[in-house]
């Protein structure tokens, strides 16, 4: 997959895991810089869906729409689909094949 970031801070820290680590510390650092391997190495979302590691999956409520990885609990990588027209099954949900753009929105406590 292609992975792009939101911001110029997030993909400044995707690049330099000095920086990376200072903000987030080793392990969830570790995490985040696994997490960005496993998107790129996938073709595309589905790929990931069940693997038990990053535990990719939708949001809901006011999240709806974006997508979730877990880093270390409780912070999770926060993206969206970007692939332009929508990858959308018939039933309107997502299909997941057809995710190969996605971008970096945040790291967050979804829970908060």
């Amino acid at each position: 997959m292609e992975v792009t970031y939101r911001t110029t801070k997030l993909q400044k820290l995707a690049s330099n895991s000095r920086a990376l680590n200072a903000e987030l510390g080793a392990v969830c650092a570790k995490k985040f810089e696994q997490r960005i391997s496993e998107f790129i190495a996938a073709e595309c979302l589905e790929d990931l869906r069940h693997l038990p590691g990053p535990r990719v999956h939708e949001l809901r409520g006011d999240r709806k729409g974006q997508f979730s990885a877990d880093l270390k609990h409780p912070l999770r990588l926060i993206f969206l689909p970007t692939n332009n027209p929508e990858p959308r099954k018939e039933d309107g949900g997502w299909s997941w094949a057809g995710i190969t753009l996605i971008e970096i929105q945040e790291i967050a406590d979804t829970h908060e």
